[in-house]
């Protein structure tokens, strides 16, 4: 089905239309289908419900700021690493590296399983892959030599 429009009505107004000054042969813009409302020039956008918050919280944005609060106090334990290695230093890696990787994950498994059984099993093998990453860096810097020392002596070769 086709509709004879003038372009002049698509275009905004004092846009003059470059090669057809008169009425042109184009498709209608708005199609109507029998189960469904008309909607003239929008799209559908289909979007899954918060999962964690309501629509008035602000906990997406408390979130957004303690990624980018954890992103800078990673830039900054690089440097303290290198200068004053030590326990402190070498836990504090051990949990902000973890929860990077938690939080990257997380976004990653948002972005691209779907479907409520997969949700939750990817979630729960996120969390046991957390948690043995972070106990696994602990046990590093319980008996060997910790993150920083290890950093150093891999530059050292």
């Amino acid at each position: 089905m086709a509709a004879i429009v003038r372009l002049s009505s698509v275009c905004r107004r004092g846009v003059k239309p470059l090669f057809y000054q008169s009425t042109l042969l184009v498709r209608p813009v708005v199609v109507f289908h029998k189960e469904q409302q008309p909607h003239p020039l929008t799209a559908r956008i289909h979007s899954s419900p918060p999962l964690y918050a309501g629509s008035d919280s602000n906990a997406a944005s408390l979130h957004w700021t303690a990624e980018r609060v954890l992103s800078i106090a990673l830039l900054a334990l690089g440097p303290v690493a290198y200068f004053s290695p030590g326990p402190v230093i070498d836990y504090s890696l051990a949990a902000a590296l973890t929860l990077h990787g938690h939080w990257g994950l997380g976004q990653v498994l948002t972005d691209y399983v779907h479907g409520d059984t997969k949700v939750k099993l990817a979630s729960a093998g996120l969390f046991v892959l957390s948690t043995v990453t972070f106990a696994g860096l602990c046990y590093f810097n319980y008996n060997d030599v910790g993150i920083c020392n290890a950093i150093a002596l891999l530059w050292s070769k």
